[in-house]
């Protein structure tokens, strides 16, 4: 069996974070491992409360982890701070970590800053340079672009900026209100589309958490970037269209809806 390892925060309410990581890339056919960068007190309405992790307990997990179960494919979320930023690009870089797919989640959906100002110019100097694949929505875009996104253009001029600027793939996706749900893939010098028809569901919580654990999944199985995330997207919409319906305000997906496994399968 394939493995992947969730490198993220945790969240208690369960819809997002290393919680969603771990039911994405167990109904995507992985055997799931986390190392947890941060607790936090959140629900659907927004993050009460963070306490991250010291340093060298992160250290330790990553540690626990590369040397007993090897990971085929690493997914990063919530990081919070430049010094466990560094820890996890140091670690990575010892174990030569393979597929690591960086989520750079800097706000939640409720609109709570999760990332420290000083731990994005350390994320893009630490992590991103080991990363085959960059996913970040239009307003974490904007922010390590420095351009304006607000067209399907301007999302083209972003990925092309953002790719050949830090030497990593980039799905931008589109689901901020540009070009309804299609994501956009900058990879090998190369744009491609990924359309996506936009599922009238507001619980939306954790998408880009699940988005990007099902990408690492299927790249751990061996489908290729653009197969994985085709493969991602629709895993995505099957969840969102279960309308699962929990929580005062934006609720999490089903990531169960698939118990029959359609999205567990390998490469044939």
């Amino acid at each position: 069996m394939k493995t992947a390892l969730t490198i993220a925060g945790s969240d208690c309410s369960g819809g997002a974070g290393i919680q969603a990581d771990m039911k994405t890339m167990t109904m995507n056919g992985v055997y799931a491992m986390s190392a947890i960068t941060a607790l936090t007190a959140q629900n659907t309405t927004g993050v009460r409360a963070i306490q991250e992790s010291t340093p060298d307990f992160l250290k330790q997990q990553l540690d626990a982890i590369f040397e007993d179960i090897y990971p085929d494919a690493v997914k990063i979320g919530m990081v919070a701070s430049s010094e466990l930023i560094r820890v996890i690009a140091n670690r990575l870089r010892y174990y030569d970590a393979k597929n690591v797919v960086v989520d750079p989640v800097m706000v939640a959906t409720s609109g709570s800053a999760l990332m420290k100002n000083d731990a994005v110019q350390t994320l893009i100097e630490e992590l991103l340079p080991l990363a085959i694949l960059l996913t970040p929505n239009i307003p974490e875009a904007q922010v390590l672009s420095g351009l304006t996104i607000e067209t399907k253009e301007d999302m083209m001029t972003a990925a092309k900026h953002i790719g050949d600027r830090y030497h990593c793939a980039v799905l931008l996706k589109g689901g901020h209100s540009i070009n309804d749900a299609n994501d956009l893939l900058y990879a090998n010098g190369e744009l491609t589309w990924f359309e996506g028809k936009r599922i009238d569901n507001p619980n939306t919580h954790g998408t880009g958490c699940t988005l990007s654990s099902a990408i690492a999944s299927n790249l751990a199985k061996g489908f290729t970037l653009a197969e994985s995330v085709q493969r991602a997207k629709d895993y995505l919409s099957g969840a969102l269209a279960a309308m699962l319906d929990l929580g005062k305000c934006s609720g999490p997906m089903n990531h169960a809806f698939d118990l029959k496994g359609v999205y567990a399968k390998e490469v044939q």
